[in-house]
Formats: structure tokens, C-alpha cells, sequence
């Protein structure tokens, strides 16, 4: 599938399915080191994404999706998650603002500019065992990929790939922010759930375009 307006939404929808399959499994990640609410959250999240675009339509360009996935996100989504993902679509929406479908570059400045917008948020850096570890090797893989001349769809993949493996490589780490700092050492041992959520998102970015990740 090209990378346009529909492959922006059925990424929102292939991301909605995997929250909804895996919300139990983030609610647990979740239990151990912080809440236990961010698999309801990011469900929630994305089932109004859905019933938004259901409502109102696709919009013509991918920003303009990724736009309305930010704004939702902010307003249905409780604790850090919402703010976070909410602030990385719309910081990646307006990266590509304008285009009609995305190449390999493309998804490059919106991965990276998604990932900019979670660390000026957050303000966390990789080994601090959050979303960022698995955000920023997926940057750098896409990077890599892109700069190979790798497809849009395959720079997805590359990416959502290099996601899992920054998810993997949160279980050692001792937890520098948010709840899960507040534990300490006894962080160690559990897989991030802002980690394990971005590496869902990615694969579902993956899927949509066509690319198994």
C-alpha cells in the first residue's frame, strides 16, 4: 500500500486491533512498575481514533490523520501516555505536512520528529526504561533503511523491528522516570509498557503498509 491518507488510517485501525488484543498484557507490564491503567488508556485512545475517523471520514493527507490521532489521543487519554503519543503524532504530523503519500524519508522525519516531540515532553533519554527505548533505535534503524534506499514500507518495518529490540533490551534497566522511578532497582527485571506500546504502534505502521514487521 502506498503510504497516504488510508494507509495513515488503517495504521490507526491495525494500532486500535493490537491495543485491544493486547491491553490485558500492558495493563500487567503496567501492574509491576507503575499503574496498571496503561493498557485501558491506550485502548481507549484508540478506539476513539477509530470511531472518529468512522464518524468524520479519512482526511486527505497523512498529517491530517496523524493530527486527528494527536488531538484525540490528548483528550481521551489519561495518565503520561496521552500527552506523550498525543505530543509525537502531531510534532510527526507536522514534519510531513502536506504530502499526499510518504517515502522512506518522509517516514524517517516523522519518526524522528515523533520521537523529539516524546524527549522534550518526557524529558527521558534511552536507558532511562520508557518508550524512548524503543523509539529511538527505530529512528536509527529507519535512518539505516532509508539511507539504503529502502522503501517507505520497509523502513517501517525496519523500524518496528528495532522497537522490538529496544522493548527487549527495558527488562534490565532500572527505571529513571515516571512512576516506575519510584521503585528503584526493583524496576529491574520488567519489560517498559510505554516501550512495549510504542513497539505495537510501530508494527501496526508496518502491517498497514504492507511489510510484516
Amino acid at each position: 500500500m502506498d503510504l497516504n491518507a488510508q494507509w495513515a488510517a488503517a495504521w490507526m485501525r491495525d494500532a486500535a486491533a493490537a491495543m485491544a488484543e493486547n491491553r490485558q498484557r500492558l495493563i500487567d507490564l503496567d501492574r509491576a512498575i507503575g499503574d496498571a491503567d496503561h493498557g485501558e488508556n491506550m485502548d481507549r485512545g484508540f478506539s476513539a481514533i477509530v470511531e472518529k475517523l468512522d464518524a468524520d471520514g479519512v482526511p486527505a493527507t497523512p498529517s491530517e490523520v496523524f493530527k486527528l490521532a494527536a488531538m484525540t489521543l490528548m483528550s481521551k487519554v489519561g495518565g503520561a501516555a496521552g500527552p506523550l503519543y498525543g505530543t509525537a503524532f502531531l510534532r510527526g504530523s507536522t514534519a510531513v505536512a502536506g504530502k499526499e503519500g510518504l517515502g522512506a524519508e518522509d517516514v524517517v522525519a516523522f519518526l524522528t520528529a515523533a520521537r523529539d516531540g516524546i524527549v522534550s515532553r518526557g524529558k527521558a533519554e534511552p536507558g532511562d526504561k520508557t518508550m524512548v527505548d524503543a523509539f529511538t533505535p527505530a529512528v536509527e534503524a529507519a535512518q539505516t533503511a532509508a539511507s539504503a534506499e529502502a522503501s517507505g514500507a520497509e523502513t517501517l518495518s525496519a523500524a518496528a523491528n528495532a522497537a522490538e529490540a529496544g522493548l527487549a533490551g527495558t527488562e534490565p534497566l532500572i527505571a529513571r522516570k515516571g512512576r516506575a522511578s519510584y521503585l528503584g532497582e526493583r524496576s529491574a527485571g520488567h519489560l517498559d509498557p510505554g516501550a512495549a506500546s510504542t513497539t505495537l504502534i510501530l508494527q501496526a505502521a508496518a502491517s498497514a503498509a504492507g511489510e510484516k514487521a
